[in-house]
């Protein structure tokens, strides 16, 4: 699952980044609405946090234009406002929930696994792709009949890989979109944990489904189906 936190509190902004990602899922941050408005104008993101009061463009003004442009992503408003004629248009303008500052973070975290609930009623929870079964919701692998353990940042290597299959994603998209990093060329994360993934999803297994594009990045390859 991608979050996109839009929150111009730098410090909160940081704190709910570190949280999403170490619950295992794929975290972009904008503290700007204008920024962030171009951003799921052009990526795909399962959930917008978002605070109203922003620079650059409100909350109320991003989701009028969010709407306008038919961007259906949900969203959960996280706001110090209460009862407020914002609270009140942000929800009639298609927000799905929102949530007070301040907030206790086991809270939070139950509120998107009820919309990851609902998300996935309508949608498999489990793909396919040649003998590799993945549980998006309960965050399980297997490959053919072999259960495979993988690490919250494993995991996330994977489902973005995922989203991506049968297409070339470079070091850099995977540090942007898994890490959240800028490019650092002295950096080896995406080396060492691709090759942690690969050992643990191709080891031992006939057509190995991850690949190396020599000089460009990673790939991963199959035939994708709904289980």
């Amino acid at each position: 699952m991608k979050i996109l936190v839009v929150e111009d509190e730098q410090k909160l902004a940081g704190f709910i980044h570190q949280g999403l990602q170490k619950a295992g899922y794929l975290v972009e941050t904008s503290n700007n609405g204008s920024e962030a408005l171009s951003m799921v104008a052009s990526e795909t993101f399962d959930l917008i946090l978002l605070d109203l009061m922003l620079p650059g463009m409100t909350g109320i003004e991003m989701l009028k234009n969010m709407r306008a442009f038919n961007i259906s992503c949900p969203v959960i408003i996280l706001s110090a406002l209460s009862g407020t004629p914002q609270i009140v248009e942000a929800l009639d303008l298609g927000a799905v929930d929102y949530i007070k500052k301040p907030f206790e973070w086991e809270e939070l975290l139950a509120r998107i696994r009820i919309l990851q609930r609902k998300i996935f009623a309508s949608e498999s929870t489990k793909i396919r792709i040649n003998n590799l079964s993945v549980d998006l919701m309960a965050r399980q692998v297997m490959r053919s009949d072999t259960q495979i353990i993988l690490t919250a940042k494993e995991f996330a290597l994977l489902e973005y890989l995922i989203r991506n299959i049968n297409r070339v994603v470079s070091k850099v998209q995977i540090l942007e979109n898994v890490w959240n990093m800028d490019f650092d060329p002295e950096s080896n994360i995406v080396e060492v944990y691709m090759h942690q993934l690969r050992r643990k999803i191709d080891k031992g297994f006939d057509n190995p489904l991850i690949q190396t594009v020599v000089g460009v990045g990673y790939k991963l390859t199959g035939s994708k189906s709904s289980l």
